[in-house]
Formats: C-alpha cells, structure tokens, sequence
C-alpha cells in the first residue's frame, strides 16, 4: 500500500506508533513520536463528527490555554492531546486557527465535507512540510524520502537549488534540492481544493515599530518575563525533557531555567571535541555542576565525523558546506539511548538579540567606510575574531579588503551579508561548464533580496541583518540541517524558547543600540537574565558553534570520499569540474586546509556527490514498481 510505504520512509520521526486514515479522495499516514497525551494521541486524529482529520507533527505549547478557552466556549474534549485542540481551534476559526497557535508544527487538516486540505507550517520553520504534483495528484510529507516512495516521482537535482546552496547555505522557499518538489515556507498556510493550491503567509518578522519611548528597565522585566514563560510552556510533556548545553550563554541560560522549573531533575547534553579551537566542555562541565544536573557528552572528532556524514546527508536531504550537523546528529542518538524524547535548545537567541559576529562585523565595516583610509579602525575587526589567528598578522589595508570596506553600497539590501555571500559562493568556481550553462546569469543573491519585505529598506541596518538572518539562515540551515532533521533522525524533538513567537516580536521592538550596545552582543538579554547563571558565562564571548572540517575527511580518508571524488564518478553526476574538483581532493591529501573557500567546496562537493549516489540513484526508476528507502 503506497501510505504504508511512504509512513516507513519516514519511521524514523515517529517510532512510537503509526496509524493510516483513508477517505473517498484522501488518504494519510502518520508515524508518531509520542510526548503529549501517551494514552490516547493516536493519528490520524478525527474530529467528534468525523468530519475533519489531521496528521501532524510538532507541539503546541499553548494547548492547555487554548483548550480552556474552547470548553468555555461549549468544546467537549476526548483526549489529553494538544492535537485534539488543533481540530477544535480549526473547526471554529478554519485557516485562522494558526494564528492562535505557539509552537513548533507542520499539520494537514483534511475536510471531508467540503473535499478540503489544509496544511500549514509554524513562523519559524522549525517542522518540515514539502508536497508535489503528480499525475494530477497532490502528495506532501514532513521528508522528502516519503514523496519519493511514489510510483514515477524520481529525484533530480535542481540547478538553482544547488546554486542558493552555494550562495545562501540552503535553498529559498518553495525551492528544494530536488526538481519539482516544494517546500511549504515558514509562516504559510495552504488550501488545496479543486485541483488547485493556495498559498499564504500569515506572519512575518516586523521591525516597523520600534519602541523607543520605553526604559530599557522596563525592556529588561518584559524580556526576562517572556523568556521564563516560554522556557516554562516548553517543559509541558508526557515524558521527560532534556535540555542541550553547549557551555555559551544561551543555552545556560535555558538550562537553568528549566532546572529551576523541572519538578524531577534535568538531564543535560553536549557535544565535546578534543580539538580546543571547537571544544567548550570547560564551561558545559562548569555550568552542569552549578545546576546539578545529570550530564552527558558525546565526543565527536574527525573519525567520528566521517563515520555518520553519508547518514547526515540522506536525513537532511540536500547538499551542504559545513559538518556541523555531524556531532549533532550524534549528539541526538546519545539522547535517545538516554530515554529522553524531546530537549530545549537555545537556538534562536543570536539571531534575535543580535549575537552574530556578523552583525557586528557589519557594524565595524560601516564605521571603518565613514573613514576609508583610516588605518585604525580596520583593527577593530581582530577583537570579533579572536579565534581567527591568520587575522593576526594581516595589515590594516589587508583587513578593509577582506571585509569588504567600501563606501558604494551602503545602501544595499544584503550589505550585512555581502561578504559572506561572496565567500561561499567562491565554492561555485568548481562548478562543470554544464551547470554553468544552465545558470546562465542567475543570482541567487538577486533573487534573495527581491523576496524582502517593502518596509525593508527603512529598518536600522542591525535590523535589516537580523531580518535575513532569522528569515533565511535559520530555518533553511540551523532549525533544518542542523536542528529537526539531525535530531528526528533519531527520534528527538527540540524545542526553542527563544523562538517563542511573543518574545520574538518583543525583540523585533527593541531598538537597535540596546541589543547589540557598542559591540556588545546581547546586550539586553545578558542585562535582563543577570544573576541567572555565573558571570563567567554569563560574559563569556560569543564562540561560533563549528566543527573540524574538511580534514574530518582527509587524514584518514574512507572509501565513499575517494570513489566521490573519483573521475567516473564526478562525470556521472555532471555537477563539477573533474579537473579542479581532483586537484582540491589532492590538495586535502597533502596539508590540512585553512580558508574557507576550500573547506567549504570539498565538503559542498562530497556531499552533493553522496546526495547524488543516495537519492538520484537509488529513487531512479525504469517501471512502476514502489521502491521502499531503507
């Protein structure tokens, strides 16, 4: 049976249970992580008529509130399942229901009266929802492998897609890796009748109204108000919940939060690495005995890297230019081993309290243009990248050029973002004359800033990169390949307190100066969560999570990175040069690279090569036969 099929593609997500629902037109399969309502939140879930089904995937943080308000409003409930107040929210609001939703989802409502589907996808893109067409069919999935186990839809890799790889670090919405699949976009919701789909954004990140009559004390109580509050609806669940710790001040933050409110202790997990220029397990151990809780690691190396990365790549299903996903899909399955099934993270706080370097790098790169010649302030760039030791020893004029000082494009859209886009797109240099000719002159970066908001232009340049930050970077990378599709991989939902929509907007409000003081990030949120956890992390740098790179794959070099990079195997795919993609593959056997450009290309090349031997390969068919992934 084709639900069957498609539901065991993706048995990863929920292996809990599994239940199927099929109708006269419509048909869903569910496979079930199960946190909220244990005993009784089977899916596919029937409203009390029958009229409404839905198949969903994430929590609703808010549910008990909701619920509450619906029984006064004369709802009767069957179940303890946040799932059951969503059928209830939409048959009183239709489309209007996710407005009223905070949390983490991705869900289809299926009307069997009026032949209706509905889906629709949380603001932040923290849960996956793609669909297609096929044969005049509509099919959607929270992973691709499940689209791909019907009959006739084989997977392609799209040009552009790879090109926005390879300029934004992950395609723009609707685009995906793969050639006629779509991806619903963050903040969407869609009406499928008729033969037709409708599609609409019901919220957007705003920075129109800044509140700049209001006391930064007063900013402080509403920050440290809404950040409890989130951390504390997180922490609802039928099981235990755990909590990431990677030693930095977001995520401690979180975690002792959620110490002071778990009623029966708190696990807490990190990844280590024995490489100091990555490791943080001094502050992960400190800030672990300060709180008390029960502590776990998991080391991950350049071995440990290569081991899991062709298994990273068929869960994120696209290329990628970083092995950061690798430590944390294993940092995933030590949770699982451990019993937990859902952790709080603090993803999410860089881009909304301004903690990138790259929000302050822009801010160094304005102030150094005010003054073109000054052969000062291009020093100012050495104290954001301490960890960068080449920067060292470069000159002044050496540093204004390599961050791209200039006084002609001040005004530009994607200033904020200009140099790291021209650095990741140096990976397209290896690019074959075939792709080439297919791009033609396509910008990814063109195309990215004709997808901005009207308003855009009249925002702070702070908020202007926070905008493009929070919009594209993370759902596309952070919350996808870094986040849901390494920890679902084994079972675990991660949940973000900082992503909590009504903090969010509060911080889109805040003004530019008291986020990110002088350059002091998170200026505001470490004034806000004073006294919460130790002034040493507390004030500690912000350092880059990252992990070691291509020489994960080159000292000890396995056998999938050396038949990736073989000729015949490169002339296959079509996607590369095979003369520049087996000198780089050379190169990596004779020293450890140290630029970005390099590190960058031999992991985008390796990995768009096992996307291509995984997918391309195993889903090309020659009959009609259903080919199950395993």
């Amino acid at each position: 049976m084709l639900l069957t099929a498609m539901s065991a593609a993706i048995a990863h997500r929920g292996p809990d249970e599994a239940g199927i629902h099929i109708a006269d037109r419509a048909g869903m399969a569910h496979c079930r992580l199960a946190i909220i309502g244990l005993a009784d939140g089977q899916q596919p879930m029937a409203s009390a008529d029958g009229r409404l089904h839905i198949t969903y995937n994430g929590e609703i943080f808010n549910y008990l509130e909701l619920r509450q308000d619906l029984e006064s409003r004369g709802h009767h409930f069957r179940t303890k399942s946040d799932t059951e107040v969503v059928l209830h929210l939409y048959s009183d609001l239709g489309p209007a229901c996710v407005e009223k939703l905070n949390g983490d989802f991705a869900f289809a409502i299926h009307d069997t009266q009026n032949e209706r589907l509905f889906l629709a996808r949380d603001r932040f893109g923290v849960r996956p929802l793609f669909y297609t067409w096929h044969r005049g069919c509509f099919y959607f999935a929270s992973e691709i492998k499940a689209l791909l186990a019907v009959p006739g839809i084989e997977a392609h890799l799209d040009p552009l897609a790879l090109d926005q790889i390879f300029t934004l670090w992950a395609p723009i919405p609707p685009r995906t890796a793969f050639e006629g699949i779509c991806e619903l976009p963050p903040a969407h919701r869609m009406i499928v009748d008729n033969g037709a789909a409708r599609i609409q954004r019901y919220w957007d990140l705003d920075f129109s109204d800044i509140h700049h009559d209001r006391s930064e004390d007063r900013m402080r109580e509403e920050t440290r108000a809404l950040l409890e509050d989130a951390t504390r609806i997180r922490l609802r669940a039928d099981v235990q919940v755990g909590t990431y710790l990677s030693g930095g001040l977001d995520s401690s933050l979180i975690a002792a939060l959620a110490k002071r409110m778990a009623p029966a202790g708190l696990s807490s997990f990190a990844v280590t690495f024995s490489d100091p220029a990555f490791d943080e397990s001094g502050f992960q151990n400190e800030m672990a005995d300060v709180l008390g809780t029960a502590h776990h690691t998991v080391d991950c190396n350049t071995d440990e890297i290569a081991s899991v990365f062709p298994q990273v790549i068929r869960h994120a299903e696209l290329p990628i230019l970083r092995t950061g996903p690798a430590p944390l899909y294993r940092l995933s399955s030590l949770v699982r081993s451990k019993g937990i099934k859902a952790v709080l993270s603090g993803e999410g706080a860089d881009e909304i309290f301004a903690g990138y370097d790259i929000f302050k790098e822009a801010r160094i790169r304005r102030f150094c243009a005010r003054q073109s010649g000054s052969q000062l302030r291009p020093h100012l760039f050495r104290r954001i990248y301490p960890y960068l030791a080449n920067l060292k020893r470069q000159t002044p004029d050496y540093l204004a050029a390599y961050f791209g000082i200039t006084t002609d494009c001040l005004d530009d859209p994607l200033y904020s973002h200009r140099p790291r886009l021209r650095s990741t797109a140096g990976t397209k240099l290896f690019f074959s004359e075939a792709i080439k000719k297919k791009l033609g002159d396509y910008s990814a970066a063109d195309e990215l800033a004709s997808t901005l908001p009207e308003a855009f232009r009249e925002w702070h340049p702070l908020h202007q990169a926070q905008y493009l930050e929070t919009r594209f970077l993370l759902p596309g990378y952070i919350l996808s390949s870094q986040g849901d599709r390494m920890a679902m991989a084994n079972g675990i939902e991660t949940r973000f307190p900082f992503l909590d929509h009504r903090l969010v907007e509060h911080a889109a409000r805040v003004p530019a100066d008291i986020k990110l003081r002088g350059l002091r990030e998170k200026h505001l949120l470490r004034e806000a969560m004073r006294g919460t956890i130790p002034e040493r992390i507390a004030e500690r740098p912000k350092q880059p999570y990252r992990a070691p790179e291509a020489n994960a794959f080159t000292a000890k070099a396995p056998d999938y990175v050396k038949a990736a990079f073989e000729k015949t195997a490169l002339e296959e795919t079509g996607v590369f040069d095979v003369e520049k993609s087996t000198r780089l593959f050379k190169k990596s056997r004779l020293s450890n690279f140290t630029g970005f450009r390099d590190n960058a290309a031999f992991v985008g090349i390796l990995s768009t090569q096992l996307w291509s031997q995984h997918f391309a390969r195993q889903f090309r068919r020659t009959d009609e036969t259903l080919a199950v992934p395993v």
